[in-house]
């Protein structure tokens, strides 16, 4: 058995519907305060102020880097890596 619902309905009245809190004066404040940001690094005529916005810091990358090799961990944990050998 298949039902279809089909709901014609805004962004916001769809987070009213599912009681999610209002976040678009949130969501604005943030943009202005990127934007300034970004207009400052425009003023100064420095790249790498501007760069500093969008890309993630060494120590964030260090802790991005730990969570790939323990996801490796996990996935070749008990795995044969040896597959050419016959166990004796």
């Amino acid at each position: 058995m298949k039902a279809k619902i089909e709901i014609d309905a805004t962004p916001q009245e769809l987070r009213t519907l599912f009681g999610l809190p209002d976040v678009e004066s949130l969501q604005q404040e943030m943009l202005e305060k990127i934007r300034a940001k970004m207009d400052e690094s425009l003023e100064s005529s420095d790249p790498a102020a501007l760069m500093k916005l969008f890309m993630p810091m060494p120590d964030q990358m260090k802790s991005f880097q730990s969570l790939q090799e323990s996801f490796l961990r996990a996935m070749t944990k008990g795995m044969d890596l040896s597959a050419g050998e016959k166990k004796g």
